[in-house]
């Protein structure tokens, strides 16, 4: 499937819903596109005027050039593939060459914008049908280049022209927003029937001739030879017509309290699918010949993550609540979602029972609702409304089920500042066979919950309730700055936590220690002990709201969310902050947990989803296979010293980044080599300084051994740059500064200019060399200075010697 994306169009995998390519377009939106029959091309159009032509084999634009002096709204390509029409709002339509990438043919005539272009079927006729919004139809002759009819029929915008299949084309339907379906006799170009619909019309055509359509219990009709027309429109369902009679054949049933209308509605003939386009960016799929049943849909546009939870036997889904009426089932391996309506108004908050199939929300339509939702059932029946909570008087912001596995009953807190104890018990049956939930449901309908008891909890809204693991007590946290510890079987007050100084966000217990954790406006997250209700611990890192929080590994960490858009995991023992993460653009208003705490998912007003996988274990395993490879490494480079190979061993040391090794190795060698080689005269060291066959002597080393200078005059540029940074350290102890000279010398004889600044931190590592080199030199300048002294006192005292010697012998 492809579809817009503001300048972009995106390429669907249709079972998944994953993206699979994007076609990048210019700076403007695109108004328009069509892919050729034979699925080599697409052609799309911005309102940059602009149409571009895209190979679909590589996803690459291939041609582009401009059509119209205001943008194309409408667009359709022939069946032989190689003409596009194009309607724009300039009330011009103009036929392309669309391989050549010139205009054939310029109709001008429509007195308004175009919003439809059809070309016949018949390739021999070679006809082009255009609409435009005054409710003009116009019939042009692509061999004449005349315009043949025009039709006067519709009194508002005509949104589709669809052929017949089964006869050559030789009947046409119109269908606008003026509510009503044209049919016409082509050859004769008169209109044989008007059909009433009464809504506004966004797509309409024609099914696929042989097309055997269910239209549910009771009809025995064999629609195999009926000319089947399709409509959707501003009433949010799909209706099939009897062309020939213009009877109403099949209308769906709205689904419960849905308030989305159709804005365009696709048929895909060989997959017997209708795809209808929502105002509120989804895409729902439906079975022609399963009573339309909604059988597929793909979100185009999550609007504000507010709520969510994993459920499922094996956690693969994700319950969501977004800024919508709808509830949201995302499958986490394919990205799969779907839509249950049920709630009049935006969804607040949602729940998930441990069994995983249990789920309870809230809405601004002030009630709460219970569902069962089974992933495995055919569509129609994977999420069932089972209950509903009807009592307070304003929006409920929080419910919680209860944690026992008969789920018996349900709290809620509502903005009206109540909490609400549920009974759950009528809905036994359903919950001890939630396969069967929608045949039990269906005959009675959801179940009207009783409240057990109702009591103000605060003086401000409630924004978080949760149930203790043993299912005796309950905690709630509002606006009014405070969380509150309630018993479940009485409602009575248990204790109050006092200690924030903004509203509490977020309430959970522990799941081993006798401890909750709050969330609160001061960015601040505490930790409270249920036997004496005092403040534990606090942790401080937040620079805005935190808005969520949970325990995780087995309740020694704590994982929060906030308005900063962070995500912090904190380790409880010593309240220390171990990771951020930061992927959100906004607040992340909620944080689910898998039930083996391997995933973690979070979402928030950025309308991202962003599922994170613990890598403890992970990260513990590549730090044991790092540390037997440096064992093993360590055991080779001792190998290598005590055999001597000093060659392989700076080889090695320096691929382990050990300095203090390669260091010892290097100073160990030159003590050996001074060893050996006592210091000569200057005279006799250029005359020992090459071997007798002309090669370089121990004496001529640098380094000591010749073979280490060439070690070094041979590593790879990392290993390179690597070296010239020990250099730098070594090179600013006194100590060490003749090991670093006598290195660096290697280097600079060895490498070029060129070389050596080519390594990215060549001018950093040359300009921390420098300076004290500088001071190097000037201190052995000193001393040699220094050394001239000692060679002046010797002298004079050989020659007050020899004074001495004289004046005796005369004596």
């Amino acid at each position: 499937m492809f579809t817009t994306c503001n300048e972009d169009i995106e390429v669907l995998d249709l079972e998944t819903g994953r993206k699979t390519a994007e076609l990048k377009g210019d700076s403007e939106i695109v108004t328009s596109f069509a892919v050729k029959p034979d699925g080599t091309h697409l052609v799309s159009a911005s309102r940059t005027m602009m149409i571009t032509v895209w190979d679909l084999s590589t996803f690459k634009a291939v041609r582009s050039f401009k059509a119209h002096d205001a943008p194309v709204i409408a667009m359709d390509i022939d069946r032989s593939s190689t003409l596009v029409a194009t309607g724009s709002a300039d009330s011009t339509v103009k036929v392309w060459d669309v391989d050549r990438g010139y205009c054939t043919h310029n109709f001008k005539g429509h007195g308004g914008i175009i919003t439809s272009v059809k070309f016949h079927p018949s390739t021999d006729k070679l006809c082009l049908v255009t609409a435009s919004d005054d409710g003009v139809v116009r019939v042009w002759n692509l061999k004449t280049r005349k315009c043949e009819v025009v039709i006067e029929a519709h009194s508002s915008v005509v949104r589709s022209i669809a052929f017949s299949d089964n006869d050559d084309g030789m009947n046409m339907i119109t269908a606008g927003r003026d509510g009503i379906i044209n049919v016409w006799d082509w050859r004769r170009k008169s209109l044989v029937r008007t059909i009433p619909l009464y809504e506004a019309i966004e797509g309409a055509g024609i099914l696929l001739s042989k097309t055997n359509v269910d239209l549910g219990i009771g009809s025995s009709a064999d629609t195999s030879d009926m000319r089947i027309i399709y409509s959707g429109g501003e009433r949010g369902i799909m209706r099939l017509w009897d062309m020939d009679t213009g009877k109403e054949l099949f209308a769906q049933t709205k689904e419960l309290n849905a308030k989305h209308a159709f804005v365009d509605v696709l048929y895909m003939g060989y997959s017997q699918r209708l795809v209808a386009v929502t105002n509120d960016q989804n895409m729902l799929f439906y079975s022609t010949t399963n009573k339309l049943e909604r059988v597929h849909q793909i979100v185009g546009y999550n609007e504000e993550i507010i709520d969510m939870e994993y459920i499922g036997n094996s956690q693969d889904y994700l319950a969501v609540a977004t800024n919508t009426e709808q509830i949201r089932i995302y499958n986490t391996n394919n990205l799969n979602c779907e839509l249950a309506y049920g709630h009049k108004d935006t969804i607040l908050c949602l729940n998930v029972h441990e069994s995983g199939f249990i789920v309870a929300t809230g809405s601004k339509d002030n009630t709460a609702m219970v569902w069962v939702v089974n992933m495995n059932l055919p569509p129609s029946k994977r999420i069932v409304c089972v209950a509903l909570a009807v009592g307070h008087t304003k929006a409920v912001g929080t419910v919680c089920l209860a944690r026992e596995s008969d789920c018996a009953f349900m709290v809620s807190g509502s903005e009206d500042r109540t909490v609400k104890m549920w009974d759950l018990s009528p809905l036994k049956k359903v919950f001890d066979t939630p396969q069967d939930a929608h045949a039990i449901i269906e005959k009675t309908g959801p179940i009207r919950l009783a409240s057990l008891y109702t009591f103000q909890a605060h003086d401000k809204d409630i924004n978080s309730i949760c149930i203790s693991p043993n299912n005796n007590i309950f905690a709630t946290g509002s606006q009014d700055k405070t969380a509150k510890i309630w018993d479940v079987a009485t409602g009575s007050l248990l204790g109050t936590l006092q200690g924030h100084r903004r509203g509490v966000w977020d309430i959970v217990f522990s799941p081993v220690d006798r401890v909750v954790a709050t969330t609160s406006g001061d960015r601040m997250v505490k930790l409270w002990s249920l036997s004496d209700y005092s403040c534990l611990k606090t942790f401080e890192g937040h620079t805005n709201s935190v808005l969520c929080v949970e325990f995780l590994t087995k309740g020694t960490q704590l994982m929060t969310t906030g308005s900063d858009g962070l995500i912090k995991l904190w380790n409880i023992k010593d309240g220390e902050c171990i990771l951020t993460l930061d992927k959100h653009e906004s607040k992340v208003w909620t944080l689910a947990k898998e039930r083996s705490e391997r995933f973690v998912a979070t979402g928030g007003a950025d309308s991202t989803i962003h599922i994170w996988r613990d890598t403890t274990q992970d990260e513990i395993d590549r730090l044991h296979v790092e540390e037997a490879r440096t064992l093993e490494q360590q055991q080779a480079l001792d190998n290598f010293l005590y055999a001597k190979d000093y060659r392989n061993a700076i080889t090695l040391a320096l691929s382990l980044d050990q300095p203090h090794r390669l260091l010892s190795i290097l100073q160990d060698v030159m003590m050996a080599a001074e060893q050996r080689h006592p210091v000569l005269s200057s005279a006799n060291m250029n005359r020992s300084s090459l071997e007798s066959d002309g090669t370089a002597s121990e004496s001529s080393a640098a380094l000591g051994i010749p073979s280490i200078d060439n070690t070094i005059g041979n590593l790879a540029p990392d290993q390179l740059e690597r070296l010239l940074g020990y250099v730098r350290n070594w090179n600013t102890n006194g100590k060490l500064s003749r090991v670093a000279q006598a290195t660096l010398y290697c280097v600079l004889t060895r490498y070029t200019s060129q070389t050596l600044l080519a390594l990215p931190s060549a001018k950093e590592i040359i300009s921390s060399i420098q300076p004290y080199s500088e001071r190097h030199f000037s201190r052995l300048d000193t001393l040699l200075t220094d050394s001239f002294i000692i060679d002046y006192t010797l002298h004079a005292m050989d020659v007050l010697s020899h004074n001495y010697m004289d004046s005796d012998d005369g004596h």
